[in-house]
Order: structure tokens, then sequence, then C-alpha cells
């Protein structure tokens, strides 16, 4: 596996930002990492970077312990921080140059990222003439530049206009294709244009690990119903198929059901069977934004 992380946990005295958390990603694979602001995301790209260590537990980047061998281990690593580190008044070429010489590579590999990155009519500015997009491009390309095993990417769209949204996202892609791509945003979209995985992570934990593919498929149907007064759990439990339930405000309740049949008119019949008047019902899509409510509520 390119990143394996056993029973991390990172505590700040009392406080736990990570709790015991697990994953693996492999080669070839993008995985979308998610989560509410405060949920442990960014600590956790830290610790798998090496910038900070874990309280507990054992990091692993493409075999090399990253907490015995926090050098070796980012030679193989890309990270691209929520908050771009650049250095503003160096011109674009000369700041890709400098990073160059650094892991010893020679100038015709900046050429080649430059132009992968779409910077060729910017490379001659000054970082502190360009737009946002384009300084998020100039990170990524420092990101790439020695062509490492394992990309971290935290927020790496952030500010792009459509036309550069879509072409960042191609890149993405693209590099991960031979590479291991662990992307965390806010942006549901970008999640289901770009990666083969969720990693859902809520107050410090993984609350969910799945394939698209499987998110795609389900049979889930999540129903948002208010009945006229209050009822009691066990009542809500007699409705067939449900497999969770939970009662937002006073007569409100979020109802999923584990079928492919169409479970409205089934509520409509419940409630007429037992006296009840429904005075509100919507459905869900059981997306992916869906699913990040649902489990970060």
């Amino acid at each position: 596996m390119s990143i394996q992380l056993t029973d991390i946990s990172k505590a700040y005295g009392n406080q736990k930002a990570v709790n015991t958390i697990s994953f693996e990603a492999k080669k070839g694979e993008i995985v979308g990492f998610l989560g509410p602001n405060g949920a442990g995301k960014s600590t956790t790209m830290k610790i798998l970077t090496g910038f900070i260590q874990p309280t507990e537990g054992t990091v692993l980047v493409s075999d090399v312990d990253v907490v015995a061998n926090p050098i070796e281990a980012q030679k193989k690593i890309g990270y691209l921080p929520e908050h771009n580190p650049l250095y503003l008044d160096m011109y674009v070429r000369e700041y890709l140059q400098f990073k160059a010489s650094i892991h010893k590579i020679d100038n015709e590999k900046v050429a080649e990222v430059i132009e992968r990155v779409g910077l060729t009519v910017e490379a001659h500015k000054k970082i502190n003439q360009l737009s946002k997009g384009y300084r998020q491009r100039v990170g990524l390309a420092a990101a790439i530049l020695h062509n490492p095993e394992v990309l971290i990417l935290d927020e790496p769209t952030t500010g792009l206009d459509p036309n550069q949204l879509v072409e960042i996202r191609e890149l993405i892609k693209e590099l991960g294709k031979d590479k291991t791509v662990l992307l965390s945003t806010h942006i549901m979209q970008e999640v289901e244009a770009v990666c083969d995985r969720v990693i859902i992570i809520n107050k410090g934990e993984i609350v969910t690990d799945k394939l698209l593919t499987e998110l795609k498929t389900s049979n889930e149907q999540i129903i948002r119903v208010t009945f006229d007064y209050k009822l009691e759990e066990q009542f809500i439990k007699r409705l067939p198929n449900i497999t969770a339930f939970k009662n937002t405000i006073e007569n409100n309740w979020i109802l999923t059901f584990d079928t492919s049949e169409d479970m409205r008119p089934v509520i409509f019949d419940f409630a007429q069977e037992n006296g009840l008047k429904i005075l509100g019902l919507n459905t869900e899509n059981k997306n992916l934004e869906g699913l990040f409510r649902e489990l970060t509520n």
C-alpha cells in the first residue's frame, strides 16, 4: 500500500483532534477525504506528510515509516496544503527552479511541469502578480515536480474559475493513474467527478469508507416527513424496510429505508391507518451530499 495509517490518534491536551483512525490507499487510487470544519482532516494530512507527529499509531508511506524516517518519506510525497505557501517575490519559473534544485532535478523537468499544469503563459510573471487560481497551479506544480508516488492535496481547486476547474480535475485524474492521491475538499461535485473512493471523518473518527460505485448503486432512500404530532420511536420502527431514523425537531423525522420500492405511498398508508396527518414529506437522493449530511449532522 502507498498509504497505510494504523490506529492514529492526535491529542492536544485533553482534546483528541484525531481518534484511533485507520485506512489504506493503493497506487492508482484517488481518495476523497471529507469532513466538516474541525473534523480532523488537516491534522491527519499533516501527520501523513510528517509535519506533525501522532500521539499514537503508525504511518507508512510507500512502506517508509513517516515518524521514524520523515525525510525519506517526504521524498515520496507531494503536498499542496490548504494555505498554499509561496515566495511571492519570486518569478514562477524561478520559484520552480529553486524547488527543483532542492530535489536535485534539472530544469527540463521544470519546463515540462509548467506546461503540464497550464502555467506557460504566466511563467515569466512574479507570483504576487498571479490570480489565486494560478497560484494554486504553482503550488500543484511544486507538489508534482519530483514525481512523487503519493499526492496529498488539501482544497486544490480553491479560487479556480469553471474552465480552470475542469483542467485541474482532468490533471488530477491523469496523475491518479500511476500515483496515490488523497484529495480533501468541501466540493462534493469535485469528489464525484474525480475520486474512486470516499472517506468521511467526523469529530476525529472515520464514519464511512466507501467506493463511489457502492454509493451510487445503494438502494437506500432518505425521506423527511413531518407528522401532526410527536411519535414515539417504537411507533416509527413499525414502518417496513426502515434501517435508521432520527427525530430532528418536534414532529419532523429523517427516515432511512433499504429497498428499491418507493416508500412514500407506504408512509401515506401508514399515516392513514394510524390516524396521522402528514404535514410535509420530501425525499433526498442518496448521493454524496446526502450521505455527508447524514453522517456529520
